[in-house]
């Protein structure tokens, strides 16, 4: 319950479906990376997890389908810090950040009409640009 991950009202992955696994980053930061294991890898399965609704489920499988294994693994690892506790909750928040944005629902979008006015306007300014061109030209009518 303590370490449970909230991702918004009523979400709340359970910490015992989030699968924790450190081991040594790569990158600069001489002795120090060779030594400490201080990269954070989660693993949590999107098919088996009982915080989301089966709805839920399909619309976040759906929206993380390029991230996921074919289990149904959503892996994000984490080695910007020294730290390895500052990995985990990077890592965290980012897993949080990842589920809230798979579960938005967009809005549908209402279609709309041009007002009457708005299109009698544009004519009267269409036909006052029109005959400003023809008054420039050169030709003349003669009776």
């Amino acid at each position: 319950m303590k370490n449970d991950l909230v991702i918004k009202d009523g979400i709340i992955i359970p910490s015992t479906e989030i699968e924790f696994t450190v081991s040594r980053a790569g990158g600069p930061g001489g002795q120090h990376v060779n030594r400490t294991e201080t990269k954070v890898t989660i693993h949590w399965n999107v098919k088996k997890t009982t915080a989301l609704t089966d709805i839920q489920k399909e619309r976040v499988l759906e929206n993380i389908k390029a991230q996921l294994t074919l289990e149904g693994d959503l892996i994000i690892h984490s080695s910007a810090s020294r730290s390895q506790q500052q990995n985990k909750q990077t890592a965290l928040l980012l897993l949080a950040k990842i589920v809230r944005k798979a579960l938005h629902v967009p809005t549908k979008r209402m279609a709309t009409t041009v007002p009457k006015g708005v299109t009698e306007v544009r004519l009267k300014n269409k036909a006052l640009r029109s005959s400003i061109k023809k008054m420039r030209s050169k030709k003349f009518e003669v009776d």
